[in-house]
């Protein structure tokens, strides 16, 4: 899977912010991979901000910490899109129905 360099960027961001999250708590990343469900190499992967991994995996892993909240927030505040939307509201009005 081929990224720009500006979303491997925000994956690798990702990925250290996850880790700094585990350093915190001070758990292992064996402890964290058993309770998320998932291997250690796939907690690696995530830690590295690794295009491949699944988002489920990031969910899980951000449940162990308690911040799958954090997960509610991604596109939840689109301003362009709804300035685009709010742009392109028409009324489409139908014709008449034929009389049967």
């Amino acid at each position: 899977m081929a990224l720009t360099p500006s979303q491997q960027r925000i994956l690798s961001n990702l990925g250290e912010d996850i880790k700094l999250a585990r350093l915190r708590r001070k758990l292992s990343s064996e402890q964290v991979a058993e309770r998320a469900g998932i291997s250690r190499s796939t907690l690696w992967q995530i830690e590295k901000g690794m295009p491949g991994v699944a988002i489920g995996s990031y969910l899980m892993v951000l449940f162990v910490f308690g911040l799958e909240k954090n997960f509610l927030q991604i596109a939840n505040d689109d301003t362009l899109g709804r300035k685009l939307q709010d742009a392109e509201i028409l009324v489409k009005k139908r014709a008449p129905k034929m009389p049967k």
